[in-house]
């Protein structure tokens, strides 16, 4: 099965008619490491989730980038701006691995959204889960001290440092990579 319609079906009922219809705007590609999904300041708007792969989100300040999060397998992906307003990004998506993803166009999702109340909902319900990420990795900058973000990577991505660059996991961290070599010894 499609991994992004086994995706959606998580958030809801799919009917085999919405199923099909779903299935017809519904690519998939297969992109190398270094590649990327969107570069800041572009308009791709998509959904995606990725079957086999990685993907780092990364913002530039002052010469340097800030890793702002991990996308890993079987998780539903993309850039809010040009999703949800059609505007360009903040952010840019990078493929950390040779990667086969599956994505749906904003303009087909919300023509979906239109035309079945099931899809409607799982939007909803897509939508509802991305706030509550938002506000725990919010949460988690502003009350847990860097080796405490580190232990909650490694409890959500056991793999994560055999996956991601010592340097990206400290940029997402907020430290360096000094800080994290100390962590990672205790």
């Amino acid at each position: 099965m499609d991994p992004l319609i086994k995706k959606f079906k998580e958030y809801g009922n799919l009917p085999p008619e919405i199923e099909n219809e779903l299935s017809k705007h519904i690519k998939s590609q297969t992109k190398q490491k270094g590649d990327f999904f969107l570069k800041q300041g572009q308009i791709v708007s998509g959904l995606f989730v990725i079957e086999i792969g990685l993907v780092r989100s990364y913002h530039i300040k002052d010469e340097r980038e800030i890793n702002s999060w991990f996308g890993f397998e079987n998780i539903i992906l993309g850039s809010v701006m040009p999703l949800f307003y059609d505007q360009p990004a903040y952010e840019s998506i990078q493929f950390l691995e040779t990667s086969t993803y599956y994505y749906i166009s904003s303009k087909d999702l919300n023509m979906l959204y239109k035309k079945h109340h099931e899809m409607n909902t799982i939007g909803r319900k897509m939508a509802e889960e991305y706030c509550v990420i938002l506000e725990q990795r919010i949460s988690s900058l502003q009350t847990e001290n860097a080796e405490q973000r580190y232990n909650s990577l490694l409890k959500f991505q056991p793999d994560a440092t055999q996956r991601i660059s010592l340097g990206h996991i400290a940029s997402y961290l907020g430290i360096t990579k000094e800080t994290l070599s100390r962590i990672r010894k205790k």
